[in-house]
């Protein structure tokens, strides 16, 4: 019964000395724990600027009265992968990261798209000094490089997740 109990909380029998023979965590893991933590900081920025792009999507269409359905597209094409992508890197499933990659990347696409179609967007591009009579798309535009430029990123981390996720390749 007194080998049980240990005074100081290590088992009776070691000294400290046996830790050569203890299992080491492989580098592959720590580079999954590393990505996802990673990857968790980038879906939360890309859920920030798509509230961004809401907002100013909400705001331009009080003012022209008019709703843009392909923002609104992107829109729900990137919340529902960023949903997907949540619960990929929170259950480590790579064909859910691989959607998300794919989901979030053609919702980037259609938000540049959007961008390019608007007249208004291109004429506050060409001319910066109008800036101030148009700040709804200036904030558009400011929302949707960010977004691109958090996509790159995402990008980047999630491949290098799915690629670390993946089961080593076997020597034969």
């Amino acid at each position: 019964m007194s080998q049980r109990k240990s005074v100081n909380g290590r088992p009776s029998g070691t000294d400290g000395s046996d830790f050569s023979y203890r299992m080491v965590v492989d580098s592959r893991y720590q580079k999954v724990a590393a990505g996802k933590s990673r990857l968790c900081s980038l879906i939360f920025a890309q859920a920030f600027v798509q509230f961004l792009v809401a907002v100013a999507l909400f705001l331009s269409t009080r003012q022209e009265g008019s709703l843009d359905r392909l923002s609104v597209s992107s829109g729900v094409i990137s919340f529902i992968s960023l949903l997907i992508g949540e619960l990929g890197r929170k259950r480590s499933r790579v064909n859910l990261l691989k959607f998300y990659l794919i989901g979030s990347s053609v919702a980037a696409l259609i938000s540049v798209a959007c961008l390019l179609k608007n007249e208004n967007s291109l004429e506050v591009i060409k001319d910066l000094s109008r800036w101030e009579t148009s700040k709804f798309e200036l904030l558009k535009i400011a929302a949707v490089v960010l977004g691109v430029l958090v996509q790159i990123f995402a990008i980047a981390v999630g491949t290098s997740l799915i690629h670390n996720m993946a089961p080593p390749k076997r020597a034969s």
